[in-house]
């Protein structure tokens, strides 16, 4: 059973308040018994076509709610989680993703991209980290690059080796078009760009798509070991490094 996380504890300046999405502090709330049915209540029209797949849908920023779609899944993670995001610039997001962090019954791998290392949320990692010692929770990051050196861009995650996620969604207001009215896009400050998000269960594609995160963390790793440690935030780093 899921155990309950501390509190998260989002910046004083841009306090947060958990959404019915985001069930993070509640320990019944799983991905045990998920289906993308789960996900139909953030589309636009509330409900699925009857031609819908069982096991991929794709949803649309600025027509669907991607924002509580990503939490739905993200906060219900209960045994392990492969990350690899781009941009990394959300805030609730990211409370879910420390407060999975200091939990050691759930392993967890996050790669970030290196030319996004100056962002505020890839600066937490890195202090939560050296408050913390993240691998002693079984919790593993890099913020680095591709196996050729180029950008990190994959957007995506396996949740519970169960869930997949992957789409041109980075975690940002305007890359998730982040809901400002509930139930509804749009109001004050409302930002959408075009992007999509898939939401995958079909065992296949989950424990491939697992294993090039894997793949992709360690090539981003294998760098940081050729060429040093961290100057500040702006080489590779991975959980531990001082």
């Amino acid at each position: 059973m899921k155990k309950p996380h501390p509190e998260p504890q989002p910046s004083p300046s841009n306090r947060i308040q958990l959404s019915p999405s985001n069930k993070i502090n509640d320990n019944t709330a799983t991905l045990q018994t998920f289906t993308l049915n789960d996900l139909a209540q953030y589309t636009k029209e509330r409900a699925y076509s009857p031609q819908v797949s069982s096991d991929f849908h794709l949803f649309y920023v600025g027509r669907d709610d991607v924002h509580d779609i990503l939490k739905h899944v993200l906060s219900r993670v209960t045994t392990s989680l492969y990350l690899n995001m781009f941009g990394y610039d959300d805030e609730e997001l990211n409370d879910i993703i420390f407060a999975l962090a200091v939990d050691p019954s759930i392993t967890m791998l996050i790669t970030l991209d290196k030319s996004q290392a100056g962002g505020i949320h890839e600066k937490k990692l890195i202090e939560l980290d050296q408050s913390k010692n993240l691998a002693a929770f079984n919790t593993h990051y890099v913020i680095g690059q591709s196996a050729t050196h180029q950008i990190s861009h994959t957007k995506g995650f396996v949740a519970d080796g169960k869930v997949g996620g992957e789409g041109s969604t980075n975690w940002s207001a305007s890359g998730e078009g982040t809901f400002v009215v509930k139930g509804q896009p749009g109001g004050a400050g409302y930002k959408a760009q075009n992007n999509t998000q898939t939401i995958f269960t079909d065992p296949d594609s989950v424990a491939r798509f697992q294993a090039q995160l894997i793949a992709e963390h360690t090539a981003a790793q294998a760098a940081q070991n050729r060429f040093g440690g961290r100057t500040g935030t702006h080489t590779a780093t991975q959980s531990g490094a001082k």
